[in-house]
């Protein structure tokens, strides 16, 4: 039962509160005038807000897309300098193989000439 008194008596106060408000904003042009100015400059403030924001949400994406393309060079070469690497170390093994058989055949060869 007090709940229900208590929202009756705060519901009158709010009645009476709002009744007043809209009384005093009604009567006055002035007032009225300098509110509608005041939306506007929040309107332009909000635009030049959300101009700045989308500004900088553009940077970032131009950022994120910048480090993406590095990062993706940075691989290509990573990938490219590892299979060079690899042709070389190739390379070398095959330049070996054919030194060492080089030599072996060279010392085969002269070791039949000299038992015939």
């Amino acid at each position: 039962m007090s709940k229900i008194v208590a929202t009756l008596i705060a519901g009158l106060f709010a009645t009476s509160a709002f009744a007043q408000s809209t009384a005093t904003q009604t009567t006055d042009p002035a007032a009225k005038a300098q509110a509608k100015e005041a939306k506007e400059v929040a309107k332009a403030d909000a635009k030049v807000e959300k101009a700045a924001a989308e500004a900088k949400a553009d940077v970032a994406g131009a950022k994120a897309d910048a480090a993406k393309d590095k990062a993706k060079a940075v691989k290509k070469a990573s990938k490219k300098k590892a299979e060079a690497k690899a042709d070389a170390a190739a390379a070398k093994a095959d330049h070996k193989a054919d030194t060492a058989h080089s030599a072996h055949m060279s010392t085969t060869s002269t070791t039949s000439t000299t038992t015939k």
